[in-house]
């Protein structure tokens, strides 16, 4: 009967409208009009974008063209007789980034996408950013480690930089942990890896950059968001939304969370290699319990003069507050009988506040003659004010060895008040331009001038006295003025399947410290370095790509390494920095393999890194009579700890790592995050160490009838490696229930994690000249609770950015800052 029935044949190519590649695996509906709910024939487009196939039937068709963040094709035609064939030729495919409506999602949107030069994380597309914080989304992204003490790595590496909406915010770069972890994740759309940057992006940052990339510039429309949240740690809210009138678009968005974690426990022990009369054992333990909070709000608008020329402006702030109590006990004993030698007691406290206050504007041209060429001139500028108060009181037992008494004498309750500020003013100019069909070129210059002021103010009182009186010696007032000189130029190439960029850049870098008060010296200095940069894509099918890169970084030290200022308000370890420091250059080589599809995802990476010249702290136990800049006075001749930095370290890593999405079911999703490899160590005083690490995270997702969603994660790390020693293992777990109303309108959820153990516990292990360190934390761990989200409002209008902005991320930060940055310029 189907021989005698009318056929008819269809065909054509879909192509994207932009890069005339095939559309692969796109759906092809037929239908007649007549019974448009029940298709005649449904088929999948190839690898090349092709289709053809064979339909039976005569009378009027509809053909649609569907594919995931697509524009819909809908072609209409009529069969009249058996035989015909109807060529639609050539189909162009276009995003469908304005055309969004009522969406029934059936099946699971890719989390990670790869570029040449960055992997790209979707969190707004996972469900349990509706619970986690940001700091916990994190161990989720590839080539990203969170470790149990939540010290955030990048390609293995502490040395990063943190930019928010593609433009560098330092109060994130210096504190990312803090930070983060108040953050949720919902204010989230997605995170940016950039592995390899180019040379628009400034060179600091060994690891790499992070971009973070809030809701505030992703959502698109009319709409308000309102969000909530509660947990045994604290609770907190936000809202977000967006209005348009004409060329004109605003949005806003603010987000608070207050923070009261239940009481932190330490101690440890320091024990003498070497016995003698001057040093002493040391055994300590503690608690502390501390509150915060943290806020954040940006807006930001833009008025599209003409299809031309677009003016940008944004403002943004970030930052909160501290206040911890926390009390020690201290036990000095021989090291050669153990006998008791001295015991004391501190009760302390501190206050702190950090915000960072920027605003910019941009202003873009695209040229009317040349497609893609495009100058924009930016300016930006940013305070970030600071205070940190703390004090200290300490209770001595007089049952002390009188050959200590001198050494306890500095022991005196101490009261210490900070204010520090940080003022830099940024102009910038980019112009990028195509040559020919394949080729583009990329140049611009940059000038940062940035005022740093710190004024420490320190207020000593002695045993048995009421009053504090003015430190003037220990106290210290200084000024930083850091100006950076930069300029790049780069090259790219795509050529069918094949991609290419190389680039190179240039930074001045001046450093003038001045002290108004104190014992610090005034000193200037100035860096030059040339930077270069080459990577290569080959692209092997739509869906999978191979990128091999070269990069070179820099971690320039900051005010705190350089700052000759001797710290001696703890007498058994004192520290200072070193003016001479130089930048150190770390060089990188990395080979990757991303395939995307909609069912499986994975990204495969090996990177090698080394550097010859890293900035170390150096540790050991010296007479106090061996440190020139401690006062006479202060000279009792015990051996104390000493810190310092030098460009003396030699690292050497090698790093595999690999992320795997498994869309298991339409509503199961199965994933992996795992990072691992060997490091290579070398110091001053024959200083060497070397292991292996490993980190790991996992779980699966699981969405239920009535929009339930289940979700079960775990994560493991093993000791990390460091110079003198080795950190601690971990291991965690978490389960998140939420369910969504009034078509996804509403979000309620639920979590819990690590709720079989309250706290967990960290230690670490440090061998140097003359001593042996251990020392261990417990953190509470245990967390649950629920947040609220509520949507309203269409989604119709975005506000526009210029494609060209400035990004700062050139300081490397003191010891326990993170750095991290992402994209931008």
């Amino acid at each position: 009967m189907a021989q005698t029935e009318v056929s008819f044949q269809v065909k054509g190519i879909l192509l994207d409208s932009l890069t005339q590649e095939g559309e692969p695996y796109a759906t092809i509906r037929i239908v007649r009009d007549d019974k448009p709910e029940k298709p005649v024939k449904m088929m999948v487009s190839d690898m090349k974008g092709r289709f053809r196939e064979t339909v039976f039937g005569k009378g009027k068709f509809t053909l649609s063209v569907t594919s995931v963040g697509r524009t819909t094709i809908v072609r209409k035609f009529t069969v009249k007789e058996s035989g015909e064939t109807f060529d639609f030729g050539t189909i162009y495919m276009t995003d469908a980034a304005n055309e969004l409506g009522v969406v029934e999602v059936v099946a699971q949107k890719p989390l990670v996408k790869a570029d040449i030069d960055k992997i790209e994380y979707s969190v707004s597309d996972d469900p349990d950013s509706e619970t986690n914080t940001m700091l916990e989304m994190l161990r989720k992204v590839p080539m990203v480690t969170v470790d149990g003490e939540d010290n955030i790595k990048v390609n293995g590496s502490s040395s990063f930089k943190v930019y928010v909406n593609g433009k560098p915010n330092s109060m994130m770069s210096n504190n990312p942990t803090e930070v983060l972890k108040s953050m949720p994740a919902n204010t989230i759309k997605k995170i940016e890896v950039i592995t390899n940057p180019g040379p628009k992006y400034d060179a600091e940052g060994v690891g790499g950059i992070l971009n973070i990339i809030t809701s505030g510039g992703g959502f698109e429309g009319y709409t308000v968001t309102l969000s909530g949240n509660a947990s045994n740690t604290g609770a907190g809210g936000g809202v977000f939304g967006t209005v348009q009138k004409g060329k004109f678009t605003l949005s806003a968005r603010y987000n608070y969370n207050y923070n009261n974690s239940p009481r932190s426990y330490s101690g440890g022990s320091q024990r003498a290699t070497d016995i003698s009369s001057d040093v002493a054992n040391l055994d300590y333990d503690g608690s502390s319990k501390g509150d915060g909070s943290f806020q954040s709000g940006s807006i930001e608008a833009s008025y599209e003069i003409d299809t031309l020329n677009l003016v940008s402006v944004s403002f943004g702030l970030w930052g909160g507050s501290n206040d911890s109590r926390g009390n020690s006990r201290y036990a000095g004993t021989s090291p050669a009988d153990g006998s008791s030698l001295y015991r004391y007691v501190t009760a302390s406290g501190s206050e702190s506040s950090w915000y960072s206050i920027d605003g910019g504007i941009d202003f873009q041209h695209i040229s009317p003659a040349v497609k893609e060429r495009m100058l924009t001139f930016s300016y930006r500028v940013n305070s970030r004010p600071q205070t940190s108060d703390s004090n200290t009181e300490y209770t001595i037992d007089e049952g002390y060895d009188v050959d200590w008494g001198e050494y306890l004498r500095r022991l005196e309750d101490q009261r210490n008040d900070g204010e520090q500020n940080t003022t830099e003013h940024t102009f910038q100019a980019d112009f990028t331009t195509p040559l020919g069909k394949n080729h583009k070129v990329e140049t611009g210059v940059k000038y940062i001038l940035r005022n740093n002021s710190s004024d420490n103010d320190r207020y000593l009182r002695a045993a048995g006295a009421s009053e504090f009186l003015f430190d003037e010696e220990h106290s210290t007032h200084y000024r930083h003025q850091n100006d950076i000189i930069a300029a790049y130029l780069g090259y790219g190439l795509t050529l069918k399947k094949l991609s290419g960029r190389l680039g190179v850049r240039y930074e001045h870098t001046i450093e003038d410290v001045k002290y108004l008060l104190g014992r610090g010296e005034d000193f200037r200095k100035n860096y030059d370095d040339v930077i270069p940069s080459a990577s290569l894509g080959w692209k092997l099918t739509d869906l999978s790509n191979l990128r091999l890169g070269y990069n070179m970084r820099i971690y320039r030290p900051g005010i705190w390494y350089l700052n000759p200022y001797l710290d001696d308000s703890n007498p058994s370890s004192l520290s200072q920095g070193n003016p001479e420091l130089e930048s150190e250059h770390s060089h990188s080589f990395s080979l990757s393999y991303s395939n995307f599809t909609s069912k499986f995802n994975i990204n495969l990476a090996a990177r090698y890194s080394f550097t010859n010249n890293s900035i170390q702290s150096v540790t050991s136990l010296v007479s106090e009579d061996d440190i020139p800049d401690l006062s006479a006075e202060n000279r009792t001749g015990k051996d104390v700890l000493y810190t310092t930095y030098q460009n003396i370290g030699k690292s050497r890593d090698f790093n595999l790592s690999a992320y795997a999405n498994w869309n298991a079911s339409q509503n199961t999703r199965i994933y992996a995050n795992l990072f691992g490899g060997y490091t290579k160590l070398k110091g001053a005083d024959g200083l060497e160490n070397d292991g292996w690490n490993f980190f790991g995270y996992g779980g699966a997702q699981q969405s239920f009838k009535h929009d339930w969603r289940l979700s079960m994660n775990v994560f493991g790390q093993t000791p990390w490696v460091m110079l003198q020693g080795k950190g601690s293992s971990f291991f965690s777990y978490g389960i998140s229930l939420n369910k969504s109303f009034m078509k996804r309108k509403l979000t309620l959820s639920a979590y819990a994690n690590n709720f079989f153990k309250k706290y967990n516990r960290f230690s670490s292990h440090i061998e140097g000249s003359g001593f042996i360190s251990d020392s261990w934390n417990e953190y509470p761990q245990m967390r649950f609770g629920f947040s609220i989200s509520y949507r309203v409002g269409e989604l119709k209008a975005s506000v526009k950015k210029a494609a060209r902005t400035i990004t700062n991320d050139d300081v490397k930060s003191g010891e326990g800052g993170g750095g991290g940055g992402v994209s931008g310029n």
